[in-house]
């Protein structure tokens, strides 16, 4: 069970920690567990949800970029494969093989020659540990295992092999293994100052709740080092300090979701966009397919971030491009999303140009920030930003008994503990169905299975409790009301958004954003956290106000 927030809010203002992160998605969650697995006293503050930001609206793929090898970034390339190899050790459960088409035309902008030659390279800078070496299909085997595809003018299309991701379980995982071994995780709390010694450096950090109905006082937490890992946000909080110049120019990133009846995909497939030849991806979600992304600089507050019509009329413009028989409009569009890339400034560089390397700054106070990066290479930023602060806090004297090595390539993810050597999902939803006495069906387990990995059986026992536990939050979906309670519980849930759009996915993947099942998800986390009536309608409107949000872009048809 996961300790009360309002329990870890008094201790955390009690304790002195070696480390304070500010921010918790993937960035700051990598850098949280790589600091507790190598023994430090660490905490994470994060003003909203973990994964709330870019690490729940991302493409969801943990990837090498073979566009990289076009930009001459070979060693981001080199670092991205072998941590994708990484991920999928420690999270095979949630890191899977896809298999992505690149097919060319005459009005490509890369040769198909050339293209094969990047993919030896490719697959070489992976020392050919890609899931599957690449292989060139031709225009007729094209016709058969990708049928959708235009097939005027076509060439062939090169087959490679990246992985898709769920981001914000990801990342969540990633926290609450560092939880286990002993990080303080604080959600709904938003730095509102620094703190300095006597000597004008960093000593912690003031913090105020934001959580809705809750009336905690605000809270100072003291620590020797703290990293700013606070993605889109990062200039605001190092506003608070003594930072210097702004850091960031972000990009917005959108995609859209589609019935996959309307567009079935068998693999992903990459598109160059035939108005400005931009790199985008079509990628086969289950029940669903998405495409994306855009890659715009935006300006504007992060948590108001979201698609307007010429995003969505841009990829429905691609889309339709490749897949000329699909024929999508605009009723077809489920689900938007919209996250930012929290990227580092380069003078006048165009958007799609800028690097995607990280960077790591300290400011005259001590404030430590990384900025910048990729979701694949999260671990190994991690690891380097908690080494920088252990350089800090070496110069300062103050390097805690104990500390160790991380381990964080070998040590698997939770739901990865006891999962098959041969990565097969459907053995484990099997003993989810056996555990549940088979009142879990094939269908749920499946679900459970891929979602949260070996600790599916877990969910699966504790469902059987309550008949009630084993019904489903919106009727023909896996879903199950259980996994509310496990959200709760298990998983540092506060809001009913944290439910819908980070611990399950309704909010992208059900036809109405799983609106219909709000109210008995309302009713549940009351019961759960003792809500009253009034907030408990209040967490039914703001995530109303969330789907609303998404859906903006309709107001300009």
């Amino acid at each position: 069970m996961s300790e009360p927030r309002e329990q870890t809010w008094r201790r955390v203002g009690e304790e002195r920690y070696d480390l304070l992160i500010i921010g918790c998605g993937i960035t700051g969650a990598g850098a949280l567990r790589d600091a507790a697995r190598r023994g430090l006293k660490v905490a994470v503050v994060e003003a909203k949800d973990i994964a709330y930001g870019t690490s729940s609206r991302s493409s969801k793929l943990v990837h090498g970029g073979l566009r990289y090898l076009e930009q001459g970034e070979l060693s981001l390339v080199f670092e991205a494969v072998s941590e994708r190899k990484v991920l999928q050790n420690i999270a095979p459960h949630l890191v899977n093989p896809l298999g992505f088409l690149y097919p060319i035309y005459p009005q490509s902008p890369v040769r198909l020659e050339t293209l094969r030659a990047g993919l030896w390279l490719y697959d070489g800078l992976s020392l050919f540990r890609s899931p599957k070496l690449h292989k060139t299909l031709s225009k007729k085997q094209l016709a058969t295992v990708e049928p959708g595809l235009n097939q005027q003018g076509l060439k062939g299309a090169p087959l490679y092999y990246d992985c898709a991701t769920d981001d914000a379980r990801l990342t969540l995982e990633t926290v609450i293994d560092a939880n286990a071994q002993g990080a303080a995780v604080l959600t709904w709390a938003r730095v509102s100052g620094l703190l300095h010694d006597a000597q004008g450096r960093i000593d912690g950090v003031q913090v105020v709740d934001t959580l809705s109905g809750s009336k905690l006082p605000p809270v100072e937490i003291r620590a020797n080092a703290v990293i700013n890992a606070s993605g889109p946000w990062t200039d605001k909080v190092r506003g608070l300090g003594q930072g210097g110049r702004p850091l960031l120019k972000p990009t917005k990133g959108v995609h859209i979701v589609v019935h996959a009846s309307r567009l079935p995909l068998h693999h992903a497939v990459v598109c160059n966009h035939p108005k400005d030849r931009r790199l985008l991806f079509c990628i086969p979600w289950g029940e669903q397919s998405y495409i994306g992304t855009t890659d715009t600089y935006y300006e504007g507050p992060p948590e108001e971030v979201c698609a307007d019509l010429a995003d969505v009329d841009y990829l429905l413009h691609v889309t339709n491009h490749y897949f000329p028989d699909a024929k999508l409009k605009h009723e077809d569009v489920i689900c938007t999303w919209a996250g930012l890339r929290p990227l580092i400034a380069q003078g006048d560089a165009s958007e799609s140009s800028v690097s995607r390397e990280h960077e790591i700054i300290v400011d005259a106070d001590g404030l430590i920030t990384i900025a910048g990066g990729k979701l694949t290479t999260f671990r190994r930023m991690g690891a380097e930003v908690v080494s920088k602060a252990m350089d800090l806090l070496a110069l300062m004297g103050r390097v805690p008994q104990g500390v160790h090595d991380a381990h964080t390539g070998r040590e698997p993810l939770p739901g990865a503990v006891g999962w098959p050597e041969n990565d097969d999902a459907e053995a484990v939803a099997r003993q989810i169905t056996e555990a549940s006495g088979g009142r879990v069906s094939p269908y749920v387990a499946l679900y459970l299975a891929n979602r949260y990995g070996t600790r599916g059986l877990d969910i699966a026992r504790y469902a059987v409790g309550d008949q009630r536990l084993l019904s489903p939050l919106v009727p023909g979906r896996p879903e199950i009301l259980a996994i509310v309670d496990w959200a709760v519980q298990r998983e540092l849930a506060q809001t009913v958004s944290d439910v819908m759009v980070r611990r399950t996915q309704l909010f992208f993947r059900d036809t109405n954003q799983g609106l219909d099942a709000t109210e008995a998800v309302a009713d549940r986390m009351a019961e759960l956290l003792a809500w009253d009536e009034d907030r408990r309608n209040e967490e039914v409107l703001r995530y109303q106000d969330e789907v609303a949000l998404s859906r903006r872009w309709r107001d300009e048809l």
